[in-house]
């Protein structure tokens, strides 16, 4: 090679190594390129950044409890017969909207009938031994019968009013309206037909009869139910029972409907637990005006535990990378550490963290994913 060519070659060598020479990363650029969990973030992008600090208060956890709709019992109604007869008419339909009072279905009973002849006899008894009364003491007062035989006279009126009262009481028991009684006290027609009436307004949900059918007071011929306001129940296992208290917010997820949620507060925790299952009943009413929830569907209840001191920060601050979660902390001016966190359950835009994060440490909430972008490009340079 040409002594020229060797010479101008050396000297371009040497221009290149100076010039690399001259260029001294800052102190926080060295700091950054030591420790890879440290990101510098320029003025553009700390703009964009927003923080908060962590804090220790009370905060509620989710707990998701496996439930169903139910009826509301207190506006559910199984009708029985009032007297042992047979079915001669059956008036109602599923789903038929109902108020007390309607009648459902008609019975032919002989049981009926013999009551209403008892009562009728215990009338007329009643009636002689009113009269007895009245003329032994028109008697007693003229000196004609003594007081032995008035005393008699008035207790056999006794005994035959009671006889009375028990015959009008049986007739209630099965199921006779006192306008009825009346009127067969008044007219003395006795009827064998009864009739099965609701007690309650709502909808018929289920009834087991049929035509010709002996049925039984025991018997449950139909079930009338208010669907207007239902129930939703599960069963919180024993570990977390602790956690849940009446009155504590209750959201309630329908997969029939959709995931639809539904908003409530317990109105009632079980005392006992279910040897069988380790679990306590808890419950919470629902309104169903439109009536989209039906007993026996399935649901979610996802319940706010009990609040507990622990550190909280907001859901945003959270980058997920990889297989771990991570939070910037700020760690001075315009420098940002990602710290490894351990979480806990998250809810209305807070999240606990069980370690990596102390209350005090200002974290980054806004722009997270940025800083997270930066620090993992500058890893694959």
């Amino acid at each position: 090679m040409p002594r020229t060519c060797l010479c101008a070659a050396l000297l371009a060598l040497a221009i290149l190594l100076g010039a690399c020479g001259d260029k001294t990363p800052s102190p926080a650029e060295q700091a950054t390129r030591s420790d890879p969990s440290l990101v510098e973030a320029d003025a553009a992008l700390q703009a964009r950044l927003k923080t908060e600090e962590a804090r220790l208060e009370p905060f509620g956890e989710i707990l998701r409890v496996a439930g169903r709709i139910d009826f509301d019992l207190q506006r559910v109604a199984r009708i029985g017969a009032p007297v042992t007869g047979r079915v001669t008419d059956i008036n109602a339909r599923l789903g038929q909207q109902v108020k007390p009072g309607d009648v459902l279905a008609r019975l032919h009973s002989t049981e009926l009938g013999t009551a209403q002849l008892a009562y009728l006899k215990a009338s007329a008894q009643t009636e002689l031994q009113r009269n007895n009364r009245e003329r032994a003491r028109q008697l007693f007062a003229a000196d004609v019968i003594g007081r032995a035989e008035l005393q008699k006279r008035e207790n056999e009126y006794a005994v035959a009013a009671a006889e009375l009262r028990a015959a009008r009481d049986q007739l209630s028991v099965l199921g006779m309206p006192s306008a009825a009684i009346a009127k067969l006290a008044q007219d003395g027609e006795i009827s064998s037909f009864s009739s099965v009436v609701s007690t309650l307004r709502g909808s018929v949900v289920e009834f087991k009869v049929a035509p010709g059918q002996v049925v039984q007071p025991a018997d449950a011929l139909f079930t009338v139910a208010d669907l207007s306001r239902v129930w939703a129940v599960a069963e919180v296992p024993e570990q977390q029972a602790d956690l849940v208290a009446q009155g504590q917010t209750v959201d309630i997820e329908v997969p029939a409907l959709g995931n639809m949620k539904f908003s409530g507060e317990l109105i009632y925790v079980g005392q006992i637990v279910d040897p069988q299952t380790r679990t306590v009943l808890v419950r919470t009413a629902l309104d169903n005006p439109g009536g989209r929830l039906k007993p026996a569907m399935l649901a979610t209840m996802l319940i706010v535990s009990r609040p507990t001191e622990r550190v909280v920060i907001p859901s945003s601050a959270v980058v997920r990378a990889g297989d771990q979660d991570l939070v910037y902390v700020e760690n001075g001016p315009g420098q940002y550490r990602a710290v490894p966190v351990q979480l806990g359950q998250g809810y209305n835009g807070k999240v606990a963290v069980d370690s990596g994060v102390k209350a005090g440490d200002r974290v980054v909430a806004e722009g997270a994913f940025h800083l997270n972008n930066q620090r993992t490009g500058a890893a694959q340079e």
